[in-house]
């Protein structure tokens, strides 16, 4: 287990919410470690499973063959207390910044509203429009993420948290890993809601179906992931689903469950069961229905 309290601090910041962040040396490379933020859904939680959260989330990207930020659980230990945190590589240089896709946005003149502003015409519209990364590809990552969310019911994918690297000294700019997964697995959930869900279907469904929902919107309101994917009514959506789902090989995805430390065996029930299920009720039957063969063209022929 890595104690990262025993490691090499150094001055460099971080931004964001969900808990603390400091800056360590880990490997003779740079880590940003995060430390748990409070729950604030949920009183019953001194804090919340961002940590947890987030290293599921990052390594679930990586099975379906996405870049994405390396990270590591491991302990802090401070004033004689132990936190359970997790330590995220830093991927910029002294040459390359991150930049977020808020701050490309921004340098569309005819938007209409801010970088920040998630509203999914708006965002396609600007991936359509700038001129700075390959707009097939940037448009790719996007619906890419947006798949892995839903599987993960990722409520806080906005345009502050998924980007770019800006080379300073070449100019160019390349599409960044992804980062920020902790808003996913149900990070306020304790082991009583937890037992709930487990034991009865309705609850399940209700967080299959229902909650949580994406952070784009449409019409100014938020996505159901259930209701868009099924609906097939997006082509590039369509594309990535199938693009996608092949590689979320469960047996893969359990196995790392089964051999995340820190975690109970109730909980490791949970996100298997939670994951096995938004897979099968949201991508695996809205592929079935998108590729279901048109009855009418059969006919035709």
């Amino acid at each position: 287990m890595i104690d990262f309290s025993t490691l090499p601090r150094r001055n460099k910041t971080y931004a964001g919410a969900n808990g603390s962040k400091i800056a360590v040396v880990y490997e003779n490379e740079l880590y940003m470690v995060k430390f748990p933020g409070f729950a604030r859904k949920n009183k019953d939680m001194s804090y919340a499973n961002h940590c947890i959260s987030e290293y599921l989330g990052c390594h679930i990207f990586e099975i379906a063959g996405i870049p994405v930020q390396r990270t590591l659980l491991g302990t802090f230990n401070r004033n004689g207390r132990e936190k359970i945190v997790v330590a995220c590589k830093d991927f910029t240089t002294p040459d390359t910044v991150i930049q977020d896709f808020a701050s490309l946005k921004n340098t569309i003149i005819d938007s209409e509203r801010n970088g920040y502003g998630t509203e999914l015409s708006d965002i396609m519209m600007a991936i359509d429009e700038q001129q700075a990364v390959d707009p097939i590809s940037l448009k790719q990552r996007f619906w890419d993420m947006f798949i892995v969310d839903a599987l993960i019911g990722n409520w806080d994918r906005h345009n502050g948290n998924w980007g770019f690297l800006y080379n300073s000294r070449t100019d160019e700019m390349a599409l960044a890993p992804v980062f920020d997964c902790g808003s996913s697995l149900f990070p306020q959930a304790d082991e009583e809601i937890m037992q709930a869900v487990l034991d009865n279907p309705a609850e399940r469904d209700a967080r299959i179906f229902n909650i949580p929902l994406s952070g784009i919107r449409e019409n100014e309101q938020k996505i159901n992931y259930f209701d868009f994917i099924y609906s097939g009514k997006n082509p590039d959506c369509n594309t990535a689903l199938k693009r996608i789902l092949p590689r979320l090989n469960m047996e893969k995805i359990c196995l790392l469950i089964d051999e995340t430390p820190f975690i109970t065996d109730l909980q490791k029930q949970f996100y298997k069961t939670m994951l096995s299920e938004r897979k099968e009720k949201i991508l695996d039957q809205s592929f079935r229905k998108i590729t279901k063969p048109d009855p009418r063209k059969i006919q035709r022929r």
